[in-house]
């Protein structure tokens, strides 16, 4: 392993304004869940998203469950997700006692194919078991082509949950990622485009859902003067504190994805002349927040793998990983139904199987970056070095 620093893949990063937030907490002695800086940030995310409310939470993860609850999932349902993704995305179907139908990529934006969409809808319409919700993903500050995707859902009247966790910032069409379905999900991980260190959002034009999303995130206390429980709640709701943090990071977040794509611009042009290296695409009429670099490593043309690029990266003490393993793959999920974008070619495979993200964090210097291209290309030399002996 090297001595030198550790470049990680998306590490957080500050503004310097957190501390004002903070102290506000603090000079109020309001430091627990509600407050001064949850209601501010939940206005600002509203504001900067164009829609009409948010209510922000623990996780993204929590923000997914809340959604999957307002829309009735019990145990019995099926929902429709994403395969290509975190596993964030569909342990909260299982939290509800309901299956997931996973559903391929497509390659125009490694997002939910609309074609396999279509073929999970004519086969469950057919079986008279239609899903109560779908889970469709924006992978790495991507927007699926979410106009397709919705068309299909409205055609058989199911809602759809927008996971935006890793494209807040991005836009599809003008319009802002996280905003096209009945609900929208935000993280605020720490790895994430903007940070709270941890925490998320429920975001909808559906003002009353929202009040009941913040009631059951409060552990659904009825309202009495004791302490009354009519139905299942939790403890999701964020801290005043974190949303403090969270306020001061939404004020450079296009900030953030400007510089978010300065380094994958700086990436792609340095390998754009390496046969075997596609970056992940950006769809006609939408822009990512491109939250990390993504690409896929064709060894036959290239003549490195992924894996070897990884380990060689590792030993330099710089962080490079491959691309969600899907849903479908998993062993959590063995057995679940799965539909791939075409009979025969599953798109989530291939991406899992050749796919790379590199460090892509919106506070790396360009001498880091130049580290990483160099060991990358130091690489790709001694591969070529050794065949031609």
């Amino acid at each position: 392993m090297s001595n030198k620093d550790r470049i990680f893949l998306s590490s957080p990063h500050m503004s310097g304004n957190e501390q004002k937030y903070i102290q506000e907490a603090f000079d109020l002695n309001w430091i627990a869940p509600l407050g001064n800086n949850v209601d501010a940030f939940e206005g600002d995310l509203a504001s900067y998203n164009l829609i009409n409310d948010a209510a922000v939470v623990t996780s993204g993860t929590a923000a997914i469950h809340l959604a999957l609850r307002l829309l009735n999932v019990c145990k019995g349902d099926t929902v429709f997700c994403s395969s290509l993704t975190f596993v964030a995305s569909a342990n909260p179907i299982l939290y509800q006692g309901a299956k997931p139908v996973f559903i391929d990529s497509e390659p125009d934006t490694w997002n939910m194919s609309p074609s396999a969409l279509r073929r999970a809808f004519q086969d469950a319409a057919k079986q008279g078991k239609l899903p109560k919700a779908v889970i469709v993903v924006n992978l790495y500050g991507q927007s699926a082509k979410i106009d397709e995707l919705i068309e299909i859902c409205d055609i058989y009247d199911v809602p759809v949950i927008e996971d935006a966790a890793e494209s807040l910032g991005s836009e599809y069409k003008g319009k802002k990622s996280g905003t096209f379905g009945r609900y929208g999900i935000f993280s605020f991980n720490g790895n994430k485009i903007i940070t709270t260190s941890g925490g998320g959002a429920l975001v909808s034009n559906d003002v009353d859902a929202l009040k009941k999303a913040r009631f059951l995130a409060t552990q659904a206390r009825d309202k009495a003067v004791h302490y009354q429980h009519s139905e299942i709640g939790y403890n999701y709701r964020m801290s005043n504190i974190v949303a403090g943090i969270g306020r001061a990071q939404l004020e450079v977040l296009d900030d953030r994805v400007e510089r978010r794509r300065e380094v994958f611009d700086r990436y792609k042009e340095a390998f754009a002349d390496q046969l075997g290296f596609e970056f992940m695409p950006e769809l006609e009429g939408t822009k990512s927040n491109r939250w990390l670099t993504a690409l896929t490593i064709d060894p036959e043309k290239a003549g490195i793998s992924r894996e070897e690029i990884i380990e060689a990266l590792g030993k330099d003490n710089i962080e490079a990983r491959p691309v969600w393993k899907p849903m479908h793959l998993q062993p959590l999920f063995d057995g679940m139904d799965y539909y791939s974008h075409e009979k025969g070619n599953s798109v989530s495979d291939n991406l899992f199987k050749y796919g790379l993200c590199l460090p892509s964090g919106s506070n790396m210097t360009e001498e880091q970056q130049d580290r990483v291209i160099t060991g990358i290309k130091s690489l790709l030399n001694k591969k070529t070095l050794s065949r031609s002996f």
